[in-house]
């Protein structure tokens, strides 16, 4: 299988190139049409040779995704299904930045980037995980998936992705290697260039995996899915929360934020009459405080299949002005998108049992 041009570094192109007799600086050339010209295909890297052209299309692949689908217009949520080699799908989401979106002005865009094909770690609430884990995506796929969003917005080498969110279909730090070889690329001047706080990584509480990702250089930023302030209600939703409860998780997340000093996210999805009782606010503003952290709330998108329901709007306001109440720095974040499946995993669900109904 030929390798993918995504995933090249400087060395391992220019080895290839130098055994080819061609020029070491090509491998920059080629690498920044890759990475930050967007280019659509060999073709239209107009400073390289027909033969090396020829070549490189001969030696790789130009993308390991094809796109299967799309929804949302370009001035709104997108989202994205893309069609792995094997056939395998997974999503990613391309999110217009709002005044209540990390802070950032409206004409700033988030990209959510799946890192596996499924989930092992069965949130009850999630659709992520509901046709279980398949596995995990290998560097190449995790970077084509922003390379293929920055080609779809048609900027010709302006950039269009400000910030990335490793929060899609899968655990991220269940992919640990992948990814962290996956963000050198997207992180480095050679590459992508996307700057370390710019991106976001999430968890739903794998402790020593918190720990590794203190202790590397880069100053990523760290989100935890929390959606329970008391081991009880994680217990209830989230099974990781039996073999890293809160106390462990905290001190953790506690760990990486001395390390990194910068900040730290608590992603709180309101579900109706599971966690969005008043009872919540308390241990959830004490760990907030303790951590330094921001608050997101972000109230529940229905899940086909699943038991679980969005609060009413009332009651999303009460919480959140619970929280403000405890001096906690929190938003509500009305989920763009209620008509694209929003519910992460739900299109790629969703297509999977087209498809099966038309093969069957």
């Amino acid at each position: 299988m030929r390798q993918p041009i995504s995933s090249q570094t400087p060395e391992t192109l220019g080895a290839w190139l130098g055994e080819r007799g061609e020029k070491p600086y090509r491998a920059a050339q080629i690498l920044k049409w890759v990475h930050q010209h967007f280019a659509a295909d060999w073709s239209s890297m107009s400073n390289l040779s027909e033969p090396l052209q020829s070549g490189l299309s001969e030696a790789f692949d130009f993308s390991t995704i094809e796109l299967a689908r799309k929804q949302g217009d370009v001035d709104a949520t997108q989202k994205f299904l893309w069609k792995l080699r094997d056939h395998q799908l997974v999503e990613s989401v391309l999110i217009p930045a709002s005044p209540a979106l990390y802070g950032e002005p409206s004409d700033r865009h988030t990209l959510c980037v799946s890192t596996q094909v499924g989930c092992a770690y069965g949130c009850t609430f999630c659709a992520s995980g509901l046709d279980g884990f398949k596995r995990n995506l290998e560097p190449a796929e995790i970077i084509d998936q922003v390379l293929a969003v920055e080609r779809a917005q048609g900027r010709a080498g302006e950039r269009a992705i400000n910030n990335l969110v490793i929060m899609g279909m899968g655990e991220p730090l269940a992919n640990y290697d992948n990814l962290m070889a996956a963000l050198e690329i997207l992180n480095a001047d050679w590459g992508a260039n996307i700057g370390a706080r710019k991106i976001t990584i999430s968890t739903s509480g794998l402790v020593p995996q918190i720990k590794k990702l203190a202790a590397q250089p880069r100053q990523y930023r760290l989100a935890i899915s929390l959606h329970g302030a008391t081991d009880a209600v994680r217990n209830r939703i989230m099974p990781i929360n039996r073999k890293y409860p809160l106390p462990a998780l905290a001190a953790a997340a506690e760990e990486y934020q001395q390390a990194k000093s910068g900040k730290l996210t608590l992603e709180y999805i309101l579900i109706a009459g599971v966690n969005d009782a008043l009872d919540q606010v308390a241990p959830l503003a004490e760990l907030a405080h303790r951590l330094r952290a921001k608050v997101n709330l972000i109230p529940y998108n229905h899940v086909d299949g699943l038991e679980w329901n969005r609060p009413d709007d009332a009651i999303q306001d009460v919480f959140h002005e619970a929280l403000i109440s405890h001096g906690t720095l929190t938003t509500l974040r009305r989920e763009k998108g209620h008509d694209i499946d929003a519910a992460c995993g739900q299109l790629r669900l969703r297509t999977e049992k087209e498809l099966a109904g038309t093969n069957g």
